[in-house]
């Protein structure tokens, strides 16, 4: 299941403080025993990713901010942004899942836009043609002569 971040109940206790409803109404919505819910804040119990994604949407948070917090996703994961608002004490529920949204929708277009962009096309080295000059042996110096030589003749 990956390495559980030891204040996931902490931080879930803390959105559902915010959002000011008791433990009792956070159970119900995410379909879990009341008291599960009180052993996952008080760090006695690990949730799984689907209860995390349960109390995540009853939350009204994201599924990846929670999962990310759980220690479910690595930080490469690009989920700092959510899960720094869903953190923030000053917003409320209804602010957190608005900014969550519009940062989402962001990121999602920005792939798109990415995937649609084609990389413009690297123009290949044009190939140098051997000179009398650029040759430094005496042999490869002969041979560009004639190269040169029979290259000038057949333009004729």
């Amino acid at each position: 299941m990956g390495v559980q971040s030891p204040d996931i109940g902490a931080f879930i206790k803390d959105l559902r403080e915010n959002a000011r409803i008791s433990l009792r109404q956070l159970a119900e919505q995410a379909n879990i025993s009341n008291p599960y819910l009180s052993q996952i804040e008080r760090g006695l119990r690990k949730p799984s990713a689907e209860v995390l994604a349960q109390l995540a949407a009853a939350l009204r948070v994201s599924t990846p901010a929670m999962y990310l917090k759980a220690g479910l996703l690595g930080s490469d994961d690009h989920q700092g942004v959510p899960t720094a608002i869903a953190a923030d004490p000053l917003l409320t529920v209804a602010q957190k899942q608005s900014l969550t949204q519009i940062y989402e929708t962001f990121v999602r277009e920005n792939a798109r836009a990415e995937e649609a962009a084609t990389p413009e096309p690297v123009p290949a080295a044009a190939p140098v043609e051997p000179t009398v000059a650029t040759a430094k042996k005496p042999a490869v110096k002969k041979a560009v002569k004639k190269a040169v030589r029979q290259q000038a003749q057949e333009e004729q």
